[in-house]
């Protein structure tokens, strides 16, 4: 399900759940509880709602209700409780004829170089995400400089709203500049970035249409707005899932992906990076399958391309789909299970949750960025005794409703914790579930 921008800040939440003629709590139904989510004021109000009525909910609705709260919780900056909260393993199987990367026969090559350097013959790349994850956009981030240096121009995000017409001329992304999605300080840096490097942001996303028509919508957008007016332009493209697949089949019944419908209409082969089919979708739990058995094999900091010995091949676990796969490190070290039960058939895929000794509350080191980002230590001191808290820090020049640098949430008593932040001036802004400001105060933080 894709989150539409639900934001009505004019709105209050009623955050207790309705009351039965028993004077019981009853469950609200799937069109209440997006209702009553959409009206909140802001994400924590969002999180305190859906914790509120998980325990009335169970089936269908229950599901949604944790995709709602996997969102949110990307949003607040509580990275692994997303996935705690939401294991969504919609990963695709490679074909069972598919011999998987060996050790022997492959060697890691980060991402960001490996996809550069197969886009500097073409004038379309799509790169993907999976929603609630933020660590498939580190890619994505990682990638803006090195298009651009080679002269792409335009790039397209899929979360962003055509209405909001002063993007470019202000800079970042504000909570009314598209869906759920661009609320994550990662995604609102990717905008911030790629209007700082020169690039034309394109907001592609249709309103009011089918799921069965969206992708067709989509490409015919980006084709009037970029191609049609620019036939020599060069459009870097971040999108959802399966939206970047050559070929249908993926995205449900005979609907054509939007990469395979805008290769018609501007007749330019795009180079599609997948990254939501080899990741770790059991954060703190245990994930037997096809993931654990390549990414045992390899180590990197950051999102990684296997090329093959001695060659120039780049492995893709399904050619006819995708140009290039992925694969995304876990987490931390400790959650990959190299000790986890195997089995005969490594495509059989098993995740269980939890499993401990890991601390949800610990900040995953991948916010680092490849080092480029400073661990900053923070206190619930800024939230003023009020808990719970959320904690922003903002550029300098940027109003409060931006999408922030970093942002943690403290819900319970833990008293420290860490934003991750490049080198420079900030603002911290603590605020509450009614959107009041706690407190305020300026900090440096310094090169390593």
């Amino acid at each position: 399900m894709r989150l539409m921008n639900v934001m009505c800040l004019l709105c209050t939440t009623a955050l207790a759940a309705s009351i039965s003629a028993h004077g019981q709590p009853s469950p609200p139904s799937a069109g209440e509880l997006l209702s009553r989510f959409g009206s909140a004021p802001n994400g924590l109000a969002r999180h305190e709602y859906l914790t509120s009525v998980m325990p009335l909910l169970s089936g269908d609705d229950k599901s949604l209700a944790l995709q709602l709260l996997a969102t949110v919780d990307s949003e607040l900056g509580l990275y692994n409780e997303a996935m705690m909260a939401f294991p969504f393993d919609n990963r695709i199987a490679p074909p069972k004829s598919l011999l998987l990367p060996q050790a022997n026969q492959w060697q890691v090559e980060d991402a960001a170089a490996a996809v550069a350097e197969m886009a500097a013959k073409r004038r379309i790349v799509m790169v993907n995400e999976a929603h609630h994850d933020a660590h498939t956009r580190e890619l994505t981030l990682a990638l803006l400089p090195r298009l651009r240096a080679l002269g792409f121009q335009y790039f397209a995000v899929e979360a962003l709203s055509a209405k909001d017409t002063d993007l470019m001329h202000r800079g970042y992304v504000t909570d009314t500049s598209g869906s759920e999605y661009i609320l994550e300080p990662l995604y609102g840096e990717i905008v911030r970035q790629a209007i700082r490097l020169g690039y034309t942001v394109v907001a592609y996303d249709p309103e009011d249409v089918s799921v069965a028509d969206r992708d067709t919508a989509q490409a015919r957008i980006l084709y009037e707005k970029v191609f049609a007016k620019d036939p020599q332009a060069k459009l870097f493209v971040h999108a959802g899932y399966a939206h970047i697949d050559k070929m249908a089949g993926n995205l449900g019944g005979s609907i054509q992906p939007l990469a395979m419908q805008l290769k018609r209409l501007s007749s330019e082969d795009p180079l599609c990076v997948d990254q939501v089919q080899f990741r770790d979708v059991a954060v703190g739990g245990l994930d037997f399958g096809f993931y654990n058995t390549v990414a045992s094999q390899f180590s990197s900091p950051v999102p990684y391309a296997l090329r093959q010995h001695g060659g120039d091949t780049i492995w893709s676990s399904d050619p006819k789909q995708h140009d290039v796969t992925v694969v995304v490190p876990p987490a931390s070290e400790r959650d990959l299970d190299v000790h986890g039960i195997m089995h005969s058939d490594v495509l059989r895929r098993e995740v269980l949750m939890p499993r401990m000794p890991l601390d949800p509350n610990q900040r995953p080191p991948w916010l680092t960025l490849g080092g480029k980002r400073m661990s900053y230590r923070i206190s619930a001191d800024l939230c003023a005794g009020k808990i719970p808290c959320v904690i922003d820090a903002h550029y300098p020049g940027e109003p409060d409703n931006a999408t922030p640098a970093d942002r943690y949430t403290f819900l319970h008593s833990r008293s420290h914790n860490e934003l991750f932040l490049y080198p420079g001036h900030y603002r911290l802004h603590s605020w509450d579930a009614a959107g009041k400001t706690l407190q305020q105060e300026e900090i440096e933080v310094p090169p390593n």
